[in-house]
């Protein structure tokens, strides 16, 4: 049995390769948790998470004060109990984002020495249900972006053999947004994707008004289109559509997933593991959705989830927003429009420890023993 001896702490905060805008806010910066777990075997794991630009001093300080300590000495291989041990120890800060993703970035952890101890990448020691799947690209598809920029975007996302594209959705008036899917529609034709995200910005109403003016287009879901706990108002819109109804990116708890696949409230769920709180809820809800014939599509995280959708039947699409790149040294292989998973033991980032030090905020640089 390998203890857990040390846990070092790291933050680095990205900025975002290109402009991120949506219905409701910028994505101005990615503050960017990375923990490291040695066990007494000398092995170590590094897991990750993220928050969009507010947050990440929060995130740090739980793990430094609350949850870190509380794993020396333990079990490395123990994944489940640590989990739940540290989910009840922070009861009071739950459900929510912050307590999740600094659960995310330990759990992540644990398991990245886990597969590396066994000789195994992640999506084989998850489950090995295949070892690619298809991409769709979300980098072209911001609000800000003009129409003609939307359609160019698409086009070249096409010819590179990309599933789909993503374009953003809440213009002030929904004419807007017909005209700008519409162009896009038109110009790659009937058998290439697009899906719609809406980030939480429209009332019901007015979700429902927006669904049936874009029926025609044939879209692969609208994302996010009401607040993420109007549960009742997605089973209202779900079943007045016939355009799929995704999501999950800001559901922070498993029962919230079992919620809205039982009311029937969403066709597709797309569980982000830097906020579900880590790869063993991730693995739970993916599960539960199978069980309901209900896609997985999982949100961000590319160079993570890559492996997760791979481990499990319904992983359906990844989502292509380059996150990582200026910390690690290879990449994600993309190749004709296919992300697939990595065959190095792991969860299969191959962090450049020297990027990673240069770049890391000495405020929260820690080591816990």
């Amino acid at each position: 049995m390998a203890k857990i001896e040390k846990i070092d702490l790291r933050m680095v905060d990205l900025v975002p390769k290109v402009k991120r805008t949506d219905a409701i806010q910028s994505f101005v910066s990615q503050e960017t948790p990375i923990v490291t777990i040695t066990d007494s075997d000398g092995a170590t794991g590094t897991g990750y998470s993220y928050t969009i630009g507010t947050g990440g001093s929060s995130v740090m300080r739980l793990l430094i004060d609350h949850l870190c300590p509380r794993m020396i000495g333990r079990d490395a291989d123990m994944i489940e109990a640590i989990w739940h041990e540290l989910e009840f120890a922070t009861h009071a800060t739950t459900v929510g984002a912050i307590t999740s993703i600094a659960l995310a970035a330990i759990d992540t952890a644990l398991w990245d020495l886990r597969a590396k101890k066994q000789k195994l990448p992640l999506w084989k020691l998850a489950g090995g249900a295949k070892d690619k799947c298809p991409l769709y690209t979300t980098e072209g598809g911001w609000l800000h972006i003009e129409t003609e920029a939307l359609v160019d975007d698409a086009l070249q996302a096409k010819a590179k053999g990309f599933t789909g594209s993503k374009v953003k959705i809440g213009r002030p008036h929904g004419s807007e947004d017909l005209a700008r899917l519409a162009a896009v529609r038109a110009a790659v034709g009937s058998g290439y994707e697009i899906m719609t995200d809406a980030n939480q910005g429209f009332s019901v109403d007015e979700a429902i008004r927006r669904a049936d003016r874009l029926r025609d287009l044939d879209l692969a879901w609208i994302e996010e289109p009401l607040p993420a706990d109007d549960i009742g108002g997605h089973v209202r819109l779900n079943g007045s559509t016939s355009t799929p109804i995704a999501i999950g990116e800001s559901l922070y708890s498993i029962r919230h997933f079992r919620e809205y696949m039982q009311k029937g409230a969403c066709s597709i769920v797309q569980v982000d593991v830097g906020r579900i709180g880590g790869i063993t809820p991730w693995l739970k809800v993916a599960h539960a959705a199978e069980a309901f014939d209900i896609p997985v599509c999982p949100h961000f995280l590319m160079e993570l989830h890559v492996s997760l959708a791979c481990a499990v039947q319904n992983g359906k699409y990844v989502e292509y927003i380059p996150q990582l790149d200026d910390l690690t040294g290879s990449k994600m292989v993309i190749k004709d429009g296919y992300a697939y998973a990595p065959s190095a033991p792991g969860i299969g980032i191959d962090w450049d420890w020297d990027a990673v030090s240069s770049q890391s905020i000495p405020e929260f640089t820690w080591e816990i023993r």
